[in-house]
Protein backbone atom coordinates (compact mmCIF):
# COMPACT_ATOMS: atom_id res chain seq x y z
CA UNK A 1 0.00 0.00 0.00
CA UNK A 2 1.59 3.45 -0.96
CA UNK A 3 2.04 6.53 1.49
CA UNK A 4 -0.90 8.17 0.26
CA UNK A 5 -3.31 5.24 0.88
CA UNK A 6 -1.80 4.93 4.10
CA UNK A 7 -2.07 8.64 5.16
CA UNK A 8 -6.12 7.86 3.63
CA UNK A 9 -6.74 5.42 5.64
CA UNK A 10 -5.30 6.64 9.11
CA UNK A 11 -7.20 10.30 8.34
CA UNK A 12 -10.34 8.55 8.25
CA UNK A 13 -9.80 6.42 11.05
CA UNK A 14 -8.84 9.55 13.19
CA UNK A 15 -11.91 11.49 11.77
CA UNK A 16 -14.36 8.89 12.59
CA UNK A 17 -12.39 8.71 15.87
CA UNK A 18 -13.32 12.37 16.62
CA UNK A 19 -16.63 12.41 15.44
CA UNK A 20 -17.86 9.60 17.31
CA UNK A 21 -16.54 11.54 20.84
CA UNK A 22 -13.48 8.64 21.59
CA UNK A 23 -11.18 11.17 21.93
CA UNK A 24 -11.63 13.55 25.26
CA UNK A 25 -9.85 17.14 25.75
CA UNK A 26 -7.34 15.45 27.83
CA UNK A 27 -6.13 13.39 25.12
CA UNK A 28 -3.08 14.05 22.75
CA UNK A 29 -2.28 11.98 19.86
CA UNK A 30 1.06 11.47 18.94
CA UNK A 31 2.12 10.09 15.49
CA UNK A 32 4.59 7.53 16.56
CA UNK A 33 2.31 5.82 19.22
CA UNK A 34 -0.44 5.95 16.00
CA UNK A 35 2.00 4.74 13.96
CA UNK A 36 2.86 1.60 16.18
CA UNK A 37 -0.71 0.73 16.56
CA UNK A 38 -1.72 1.14 13.01
CA UNK A 39 1.51 -0.83 11.75
CA UNK A 40 2.95 2.59 9.53
CA UNK A 41 6.08 4.54 9.79
CA UNK A 42 5.44 7.72 10.86
CA UNK A 43 4.92 10.10 8.07
CA UNK A 44 1.81 8.92 6.72
CA UNK A 45 0.42 9.42 10.25
CA UNK A 46 1.62 13.34 10.81
CA UNK A 47 0.46 13.90 6.85
CA UNK A 48 -3.02 13.03 8.37
CA UNK A 49 -2.71 14.80 11.46
CA UNK A 50 -1.52 17.60 9.93
CA UNK A 51 -4.92 17.85 7.27
CA UNK A 52 -6.91 17.29 10.46
CA UNK A 53 -5.08 20.26 11.99
CA UNK A 54 -6.07 21.96 8.50
CA UNK A 55 -9.61 21.00 8.51
CA UNK A 56 -9.96 22.09 12.00
CA UNK A 57 -10.51 18.88 13.77
CA UNK A 58 -7.36 19.19 15.99
CA UNK A 59 -4.44 21.75 16.78
CA UNK A 60 -1.10 21.09 17.60
CA UNK A 61 0.18 21.32 20.78
CA UNK A 62 4.19 20.39 22.46
CA UNK A 63 2.99 16.82 23.13
CA UNK A 64 1.37 16.35 20.51
CA UNK A 65 -2.47 17.24 18.63
CA UNK A 66 -5.17 17.93 20.33
CA UNK A 67 -9.10 19.06 20.17
CA UNK A 68 -8.63 22.82 19.71
CA UNK A 69 -8.80 25.21 22.98
CA UNK A 70 -10.77 27.75 21.94
CA UNK A 71 -11.23 31.09 23.17
CA UNK A 72 -14.15 32.77 24.03
CA UNK A 73 -13.90 34.69 20.66
CA UNK A 74 -13.71 32.00 18.85
CA UNK A 75 -16.44 29.81 20.60
CA UNK A 76 -19.02 32.84 19.95
CA UNK A 77 -18.02 32.05 16.38
CA UNK A 78 -19.04 28.80 16.34
CA UNK A 79 -21.91 29.07 17.75
CA UNK A 80 -22.75 32.14 14.78
CA UNK A 81 -21.92 29.27 12.68
CA UNK A 82 -23.61 26.28 13.78
CA UNK A 83 -26.85 28.92 13.89
CA UNK A 84 -26.41 29.72 9.74
CA UNK A 85 -25.84 26.54 9.04
CA UNK A 86 -27.15 23.78 11.39
CA UNK A 87 -31.33 24.57 11.59
CA UNK A 88 -31.00 24.32 7.67
CA UNK A 89 -29.45 20.87 7.56
CA UNK A 90 -31.50 19.26 10.12
CA UNK A 91 -34.89 20.54 8.20
CA UNK A 92 -33.25 18.72 5.27
CA UNK A 93 -32.38 15.88 7.06
CA UNK A 94 -36.12 15.43 8.65
CA UNK A 95 -37.40 15.81 4.80
CA UNK A 96 -35.13 12.83 3.70
CA UNK A 97 -34.71 10.48 6.83
CA UNK A 98 -35.64 6.93 6.55
CA UNK A 99 -37.05 4.35 8.76
CA UNK A 100 -33.23 3.03 9.39
CA UNK A 101 -32.23 6.96 10.25
CA UNK A 102 -35.01 6.95 13.10
CA UNK A 103 -34.07 4.01 14.23
CA UNK A 104 -30.69 5.48 14.74
CA UNK A 105 -31.82 8.52 16.30
CA UNK A 106 -33.77 6.73 18.59
CA UNK A 107 -31.27 4.64 19.58
CA UNK A 108 -28.69 7.26 19.99
CA UNK A 109 -31.15 9.03 22.66
CA UNK A 110 -31.97 6.04 24.56
CA UNK A 111 -28.22 5.68 25.33
CA UNK A 112 -28.12 9.37 26.19
CA UNK A 113 -31.28 9.02 28.49
CA UNK A 114 -30.19 5.99 30.02
CA UNK A 115 -26.35 7.19 30.86
CA UNK A 116 -27.49 8.77 34.31
CA UNK A 117 -24.48 10.24 36.08
CA UNK A 118 -21.71 8.93 33.42
CA UNK A 119 -20.60 11.42 31.45
CA UNK A 120 -19.16 9.36 29.20
CA UNK A 121 -21.99 7.09 28.21
CA UNK A 122 -23.85 10.62 27.45
CA UNK A 123 -21.57 12.19 25.44
CA UNK A 124 -21.43 8.81 23.48
CA UNK A 125 -25.04 8.70 23.21
CA UNK A 126 -24.97 12.86 22.33
CA UNK A 127 -22.12 12.17 19.38
CA UNK A 128 -24.14 9.05 17.89
CA UNK A 129 -27.37 11.19 17.69
CA UNK A 130 -25.62 14.16 15.84
CA UNK A 131 -23.75 11.79 13.79
CA UNK A 132 -27.04 9.90 13.04
CA UNK A 133 -28.94 12.91 11.78
CA UNK A 134 -25.42 14.43 9.77
CA UNK A 135 -25.80 11.32 7.87
CA UNK A 136 -29.40 12.05 6.72
CA UNK A 137 -27.66 15.06 5.15
CA UNK A 138 -28.01 14.51 1.48
CA UNK A 139 -26.44 17.34 0.26
CA UNK A 140 -22.40 16.73 0.95
CA UNK A 141 -20.88 19.81 0.79
CA UNK A 142 -23.27 20.76 3.77
CA UNK A 143 -22.85 17.72 5.78
CA UNK A 144 -18.58 18.23 5.40
CA UNK A 145 -18.80 21.52 6.53
CA UNK A 146 -20.77 20.97 9.72
CA UNK A 147 -18.21 18.26 10.59
CA UNK A 148 -15.21 20.14 9.92
CA UNK A 149 -16.26 22.44 13.17
CA UNK A 150 -16.87 18.99 15.16
CA UNK A 151 -13.68 19.32 17.35
CA UNK A 152 -14.98 22.73 18.43
CA UNK A 153 -18.12 21.50 19.56
CA UNK A 154 -16.38 18.63 21.63
CA UNK A 155 -14.40 21.05 23.08
CA UNK A 156 -17.43 22.67 24.19
CA UNK A 157 -19.34 19.92 24.81
CA UNK A 158 -16.83 18.37 27.38
CA UNK A 159 -17.01 21.65 29.33
CA UNK A 160 -20.48 21.26 29.77
CA UNK A 161 -22.09 17.61 30.06
CA UNK A 162 -20.29 17.33 33.85
CA UNK A 163 -23.21 19.47 34.78
CA UNK A 164 -26.63 17.49 35.14
CA UNK A 165 -28.93 20.36 34.61
CA UNK A 166 -27.14 20.82 31.23
CA UNK A 167 -27.27 17.32 29.96
CA UNK A 168 -31.15 17.41 31.13
CA UNK A 169 -31.42 20.13 28.75
CA UNK A 170 -29.68 18.83 26.28
CA UNK A 171 -31.97 15.49 26.43
CA UNK A 172 -34.40 17.61 26.10
CA UNK A 173 -33.54 19.54 23.21
CA UNK A 174 -32.53 15.75 21.32
CA UNK A 175 -36.15 14.18 22.15
CA UNK A 176 -37.69 17.42 20.24
CA UNK A 177 -35.64 16.94 17.77
CA UNK A 178 -36.06 13.62 17.93
CA UNK A 179 -40.02 14.44 17.78
CA UNK A 180 -39.79 16.74 14.12
CA UNK A 181 -37.77 13.91 12.77
CA UNK A 182 -40.37 11.21 13.60
CA UNK A 183 -43.24 13.73 12.08
CA UNK A 184 -40.94 14.44 8.93
CA UNK A 185 -41.46 18.53 9.79
CA UNK A 186 -38.48 20.23 9.02
CA UNK A 187 -39.77 23.49 9.82
CA UNK A 188 -40.14 22.54 13.04
CA UNK A 189 -36.57 20.67 13.43
CA UNK A 190 -35.28 23.93 12.43
CA UNK A 191 -36.86 25.72 14.83
CA UNK A 192 -35.51 23.20 17.62
CA UNK A 193 -32.31 22.79 16.15
CA UNK A 194 -32.05 26.89 16.63
CA UNK A 195 -33.42 26.68 20.00
CA UNK A 196 -31.22 23.70 20.67
CA UNK A 197 -28.19 25.68 19.52
CA UNK A 198 -28.87 29.07 21.53
CA UNK A 199 -29.10 26.44 25.04
CA UNK A 200 -26.20 25.19 23.96
CA UNK A 201 -24.60 28.45 24.23
CA UNK A 202 -26.39 29.47 27.26
CA UNK A 203 -25.20 26.46 29.10
CA UNK A 204 -21.26 26.79 27.98
CA UNK A 205 -21.12 30.42 28.99
CA UNK A 206 -22.56 29.54 32.58
CA UNK A 207 -20.35 26.63 32.86
CA UNK A 208 -17.15 29.27 31.69
CA UNK A 209 -18.64 31.42 34.28
CA UNK A 210 -18.22 29.27 37.32
CA UNK A 211 -14.32 29.50 38.90
CA UNK A 212 -13.25 25.99 38.61
CA UNK A 213 -13.92 26.71 34.81
CA UNK A 214 -11.53 29.60 34.93
CA UNK A 215 -8.76 27.92 36.40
Amino acid sequence: MSRASHRTRIHETLRLRLLRGEVGPEVRLVDHAIAEEMGVSRMPVREALMQLVSEGYLEGTSRGFALPNLSAERIAEVFTLRRLLEPHAVACAARDRTEADLATLRAALGVAEGAAADVAAFHRGCEAFRNAWLEAVRNTELRLAIQRYSGQVQSVRFATMPDPVARRTIVAGLRALLDAFEAGDGPAASDRMLRFIYDAETAYTENAALPECRA
